[in-house]
């Protein structure tokens, strides 16, 4: 008698997962996985993030794209190592592919690593790369239902952004259903506010600085 035996189909990919940051921890490396729908403003958020942290923390950006290097050429000109994982095709990253972007960084000469996944609000959510934190973020001309449309991107968040606040004005995003619709599927996550045209919010700063490198 044959015995078929099932397996989780991500069996394999939370191991590698799990590889991956047990070698970061190793070398006191944290890794943020920033992940939005496409034109949230992730770029633009790491554009501006970066040389606030230069100087007193060591970054990387593994930059995420189905296709072209347009994105890692933002990011290369704020003078960071970055390297582009495309996926010809596929809607989110998976460790495989994070783990040949890592072979390509200074490791040695890191705090930080910034993934900025794929520009998508459903796919990147499922897969764990092997991360000690995710970042969602989430513009106000997205709309202010898009946590309880996606609610899995948004449980399993450690922090949300809410971007492209200089527009809210124009929108009819709605600041206060948003967090409760944060709030119905992650109780805990800190909501932080941003724009392009304000200062970065120094809370969100703090939050990233404090973040243990084995917090996973």
């Amino acid at each position: 008698m044959n015995i078929e035996v099932l397996r989780d189909v991500q069996e394999s990919i939370k191991a590698d997962a799990n590889d991956i940051r047990a070698a970061l921890d190793v070398q006191g490396i944290r890794m943020f996985n920033l992940m939005g729908g496409d034109g949230c403003g992730k770029t633009r958020l790491l554009e501006r993030l970066l040389p606030k942290l230069a100087g007193d923390v060591r970054c990387a950006v593994l930059e995420g794209d189905i296709t072209t290097t347009l994105d890692a050429e933002r990011i290369a000109r704020v003078n960071v190592p970055v390297v582009q994982l495309q996926t010809n095709g596929c809607c989110h990253l998976e460790p495989s592919l994070i783990r040949g972007g890592l072979d390509r960084l200074p490791l040695n000469e890191l705090d930080i690593i910034i993934v900025e996944n794929v520009g998508n609000l459903v796919c990147p959510a499922e897969f764990d790369i092997g991360e000690h934190a995710r970042i969602a973020v989430l513009s106000v001309t997205e709309g202010h239902d898009k946590p309880a449309k996606y609610p899995l991107l948004f449980s399993r968040a450690d922090a949300v952004i809410i971007s492209k606040m200089d527009l809210l004005e124009y929108t009819n995003f709605d600041l206060e259903q948003c967090a409760r619709n944060i709030r119905l599927v992650n109780a805990n996550a800190p909501i932080f506010e941003d724009s392009a045209e304000w200062k970065l919010d120094p809370a969100f700063l703090k939050w990233l600085a404090a973040m243990p490198a084995s917090c996973a």
